[in-house]
């Protein structure tokens, strides 16, 4: 029984993690068909902004993850004025211009930070015991705030006329803006909200792991593995396809302790063979020649 609550928490803790990142990435090319190969590098810097803020200026955790998911929110937006909407109709060009983007962030880590492996204490230290098994109360909040954020979104989604807008924005851009939605504006604001939900989970995340300048790449891989896997474009794809691979991840952690290295392997394996049977993946829309 413990091995199996074991199993639970730590797919649940991943999978919460994947579905923050890939339903961001989803967001922004739902909206604006823009592959942001920059999103997790977004995610590492505002670890990095928690560990600066609580470990060299001393301010509470909480003050440390608003402030931080804040200014990489802003660093996004600018992010997108300056490097993506210039170019964002070649879509070849953003792919270059995102990746390029995030390894200026890792360089610019490395230099500020030497590289060296950092941590950050836990916003509520302790544990309780279920089942004879420790939960951590950070692990909680972390699960805990994924849903949250997750249930906002749809609640602002379905319940606003932002997400209205974003809607109609990822169905047709043409249509969209025919019938008067400013798609420019609405594609900055997603882009703005898509990194902060990068940033949130960075801040939510940091104190389960270790911050050093590389921290980025391995969440990219999961996460456009979960968003392939789930169906480009589909939030509730991604949502399902970050579960599915956190617990993959997790089983192969735990059954199999001396395989743990393939557990990306392994996810990976999984998306492609779902890819085999249905290409568009699990809730995707099929793709059609463009007339």
């Amino acid at each position: 029984m413990g091995l199996i609550i074991d199993i639970v928490i730590t797919g649940l803790i991943s999978g919460s993690t994947f579905a923050l990142l890939a339903i961001g990435f989803s967001l922004i090319f739902g909206a604006a068909r823009i592959v942001n190969l920059a999103h997790t590098a977004f995610y590492m810097v505002a670890a990095y902004c928690i560990y600066v803020m609580t470990q060299k200026m001393g301010l509470h955790p909480v003050w440390g993850m608003i402030i931080a998911t804040v200014l990489v929110a802003l660093l996004g937006l600018i992010s997108y004025q300056l490097f993506i909407n210039p170019i964002r109709e070649h879509e070849g060009a953003v792919l270059i211009a995102t990746i390029a983007l995030a390894m200026v962030f890792q360089e610019v880590m490395s230099l500020l930070f030497t590289g060296t492996y950092l941590s950050v204490p836990a916003l509520i230290k302790g544990y309780f015991v279920l089942l004879g098994v420790k939960v951590f109360y950070q692990q909680l909040i972390t699960f805990c705030a994924a849903l949250l954020v997750m249930t906002g979104l749809w609640l602002v989604l379905m319940k606003t006329k932002l997400g209205l807008a974003l809607r109609s924005t990822a169905q047709d851009r043409e249509v969209a803006n025919l019938m008067g939605i400013n798609e420019a504006r609405v594609a900055m604001m997603t882009m703005g909200l898509s990194v902060g939900l990068a940033a949130f989970t960075g801040a939510v995340v940091v104190p389960l792991t270790i911050l050093e300048p590389t921290m980025w790449m391995h969440p990219l891989i999961m996460m456009m593995a979960v968003v392939v896997l789930g169906g480009l474009g589909s939030l509730k794809g991604s949502f399902i396809g970050a579960y599915i691979l956190g617990f993959a991840g997790a089983l192969v952690v735990f059954l199999a302790p001396m395989g743990s290295f393939l557990k990306g392997p392994v996810a990976l394996s999984i998306m492609i063979v779902v890819l085999l049977i249905r290409p568009e993946g699990l809730f995707g829309v099929s793709f059609e020649e463009e007339r």
